[in-house]
């Protein structure tokens, strides 16, 4: 059988809603110090987050890290994709269950770093997400390339390239059971 993008995302789904809930406490701590200890060394101001789903990388202890020093910005979905808008509270939960700020009409150009969840990665680091192409995109709208850390609350990696082109490339990737992967 051979495998695709869409048999893929099935199977890395099954495996994120297998993740026992009593290792989620001692999983979050190690997302967030890896993520703590990659974005140290990059030294960045402009950072795209996102507030995670139950099935994601929790990664709410870093973003209270990074609100001291850094400029947030958080995905505002709008008709296939979505503009970013600053992180402020409270959030609001909306379409698909995704927590959303209040939107702005601030026009923000220069994201330096962008930490997106993923479904599965495949051969290239390219994104698997859950099939909406919001990301893909966003991304492409950008003009400049952020720097762009994938996070997953559990591996699922192929060595295969089973994306597309527009699917977007990560620099690197962090899990709680496979540390780190860099292009």
């Amino acid at each position: 059988m051979t495998l695709t993008k869409n048999s893929f995302r099935q199977i890395c789904l099954k495996k994120m809603k297998k993740i026992p809930k009593n290792s989620s406490i001692y999983n979050k701590n190690i997302i967030n110090n890896l993520l703590m200890k990659e974005l140290k060394g990059l030294n960045k101001k402009n950072i795209l987050i996102y507030y995670p789903l139950p099935i994601e990388a929790d990664i709410r202890k870093t973003i209270l890290y990074l609100r001291k020093k850094n400029n947030l910005f958080i995905p505002f979905m709008e008709n296939e994709s979505f503009k970013i808008v600053p992180f402020r509270l409270p959030l609001q939960k909306k379409k698909f269950g995704i927590y959303e700020a209040g939107n702005s009409f601030k026009k923000i150009n220069n994201i330096d770093i962008a930490i997106v969840p993923v479904v599965g990665v495949d051969g290239n680091l390219q994104r698997i997400g859950f099939g909406r192409g919001m990301y893909d995109r966003f991304f492409s709208k950008l003009k400049k390339r952020p720097y762009t850390i994938f996070t997953q609350a559990k591996i699922c990696f192929t060595k295969e390239y089973i994306c597309d082109h527009y699917d977007v490339t990560g620099d690197m990737l962090l899990s709680t059971d496979a540390r780190l992967i860099k292009k």
